[in-house]
């Protein structure tokens, strides 16, 4: 990393780190839980509980709480963190070493709040290397890159300020999603107080499916969508270049699309496209649909579609026997009917949505100027300006 101003001394990361190398023996009838690291500081989380018959390797890492955590190939895209202490025992492969905090030396937290900004990022690139697709960190490399380290009361201190502020950040992402939830609440009362006046009408008369039409190019880069389950709508995802995916063609989202992934529809993930996702891309798994606003407002179907008691209805459409791989195929979801309230009570609900969460563009802007508040706060923490 950079001096930072010089308002700390740098140090070499392999001086305050050292390697975990605990291992356990794999048992082919124990469970286990295992970890992975999601890209730019996510988080560290558990990926899945499995038998010891279902790895390949008949030993594995074992972590612990407060240890550091990144992945040999992701590490370069910021998947870095501090394991929780609910993962404390889990296991890993050795895509993701892990290092113990030198105590007199180095705070976890520190670190931990540390490895999400550029900087650190920038560090991890330059300790990867190997062709495309095959990047890895070299350990070596990356054990002599360099941090600011003040000391550890100046580190508490840090630590404390940033966890103060990233807290109220969360607490004005609470109050939007609370008062999204009370908008669906009202929105979803005036669908079913419309039902005495509602049409049942097959969802093949309100939207249109458009085919995936973009052709892939191996140098470009995708900035890829995805839909939260459990009604939480759409989301920006991770870029990736067309090289990184095997899909030959993809769809490029437009705002008010209707969009879900085919294989977890019935869980609630389902939604219009809002104005943030405008020009992003899905995979042929994501089906996308125009929407007739002459006969549906998006507002409504997007308000329907997030209502928990949709999904068993979906869930009785989608195919398949296993039951975490049932898919919902296109065809099936637009045989599907939907109680289709008057056009008058389609924009009185539109009007009470918009009240309430305000105009699309609006909560863009208040969405994207959140996003943007921790990067700044870890960056000016980081040089000493906090």
């Amino acid at each position: 990393m950079s001096e930072s101003n010089g308002w700390a001394p740098q140090v070499l990361i392999g001086e305050v780190l050292e390697k975990n190398d605990d291992t356990i023996d794999i048992v082919a009838d124990a469970l286990y839980r295992e970890v992975t690291v999601k890209l730019w500081g996510r988080g560290v989380i558990e990926r899945r509980e499995a038998l010891g018959s279902e790895m390949a390797a008949a030993r594995r890492s074992i972590v612990r709480s407060g240890q550091f955590i990144l992945s040999r190939i992701d590490a370069r895209n910021g998947a870095t963190g501090i394991v929780p202490d609910g993962l404390d025992g889990a296991v890993v492969s050795n895509d993701f070493p892990t290092f113990n905090a030198v105590p007199d030396k180095l705070l976890p937290a520190y670190l931990g709040w540390l490895s999400k900004t550029r900087g650190f990022v920038d560090a991890c690139r330059r300790a990867s290397e190997g062709t495309t697709n095959r990047v890895r960190l070299k350990e070596d490399v990356f054990l002599r890159q360099t941090i600011p380290l003040p000391p550890l009361a100046e580190q508490r201190r840090i630590v404390a300020k940033i966890e103060s502020l990233a807290g109220k950040i969360a607490e004005a992402r609470g109050l939007r999603v609370s008062s999204s939830e009370l908008a669906d609440q009202l929105c979803r009362s005036l669908i079913h107080d419309s039902s005495s006046e509602a049409e049942l009408t097959q969802l093949s008369e309100l939207v249109n499916w458009r085919k995936p039409d973009v052709q892939v190019q191996a140098a470009e880069k995708y900035h890829f969508a995805g839909v939260y389950c459990f009604g939480r709508g759409v989301f920006k995802g991770d870029a990736k270049t067309g090289m990184e995916f095997s899909y030959s063609k993809l769809s490029r989202l437009n705002k008010d699309n209707f969009i879900y992934p085919k294989l977890m529809a019935w869980e609630g993930a389902l939604g219009i496209v809002p104005e943030e996702c405008d020009g992003l891309y899905v995979s042929p798994e994501y089906p996308v649909f125009e929407v007739d606003e002459t006969k549906v407002l998006p507002e409504v179907l997007d308000v329907y579609f997030r209502s928990p008691s949709v999904w068993p209805r979906l869930a009785g459409s989608s195919t398949g026997t296993n039951q975490r791989r049932r898919r919902l195929n296109p065809k099936d979801f637009l045989a599907f009917e939907m109680p289709l309230p008057p056009m008058e009570s389609q924009h009185r609900l539109r009007h009470i949505r918009n009240a309430i969460l305000g105009t699309a563009s609006e909560k863009a802007s208040v969405t994207s100027r959140l996003e943007a508040l921790l990067p700044s706060i870890l960056d000016q923490a980081f040089r000493g300006e906090l």
